[in-house]
């Protein structure tokens, strides 16, 4: 997995986010700039068809329940901070 920061480690556990989502999402998520220097990564549409094509139908189903994480992603590849989405990600 990528380097974490302590504050991404400790986003994770408060908010009951696995190790094996971020490595996914690290994968196949989808990216969008913040316009701010970091990435945030999630899981639309298209990175959920890209999930289940690349790991079957099994590794979806263990991750299923969290395909609303998001993950931002500093310059120099470092995840900062990790959540769930609770409104839609401005692309623009």
């Amino acid at each position: 997995m990528k380097n974490l920061t302590q504050h991404a480690t400790n986003r994770m556990q408060q908010r009951g986010i696995k190790p094996e989502t971020i490595e996914t999402l690290l994968v196949c998520g989808a990216r969008v700039h913040d316009h701010h220097g970091s990435t945030i990564l999630y899981f639309d549409k298209p990175a959920r068809l890209r999930l289940r094509h690349q790991y079957g139908s099994d590794q979806y189903r263990k991750i299923e329940g969290q395909l609303d994480a998001y993950a931002v992603v500093a310059e120099n590849g470092s995840v900062v901070t990790v959540g769930h989405r609770t409104k839609r990600i401005n692309r623009h």
